[in-house]
Formats: C-alpha cells, structure tokens, sequence
C-alpha cells in the first residue's frame, strides 16, 4: 500500500505528517510505503491513500482517488482512525 501525504508546498507540514504517519503505521505492524508531496505535484502521483489536512485535501478530491483528510495532522489518535480503515 502507497500513502501519499499531501500539503501546499510539500515541504513543512507534509513531511512532519509522513513523520507521524509511519510512527503509527510501525505501531500498527504496517509496511505501508509513504511519502509526502505538494498539492501541484500530487495530482500527477498514484497512490492507495492521498492524506493531507482538509483544506488541502478537498482541492484535491475529484473522485479520482481514495483520499482522506485529519483536523489535526499532529493528533496520531486522529491519524490511527482515519488509516485503519484503509488499511488491508
């Protein structure tokens, strides 16, 4: 499974999220590959997930991908229910 993380530049707040994002995955005994990206540069990415904060994700839903956005992109409790679900 590929998750791509997603923010406007795909430099600060994407990659603090990869961060938190492969903690919770380790704790859950996932090997899903992540990586993080801008919103420009994602629509052109293929991935099993696209996860970014609502603001940044709702401009990139266009029925075309699975995608799903958090409040809180630091709250890992947050993040650990929205992946779950995803999770095969």
């Amino acid at each position: 499974m590929k998750i791509l993380i997603v923010c406007g530049n795909g430099l600060g707040s994407s990659l603090m999220l990869e961060m938190a994002v492969k903690e919770v995955l380790r704790d859950l005994g996932s090997d899903a590959e992540v990586a993080h990206t801008d919103l420009f540069s994602s629509r052109g990415e293929t991935a099993d997930l696209f996860l970014g904060s609502r603001e940044i994700i709702d401009n990139l839903d266009d029925g075309t991908r699975t995608v799903a956005s958090l409040k809180n992109i630091m709250d890992k409790a947050e993040i650990k229910s929205v992946l779950v679900p995803h999770l095969s």
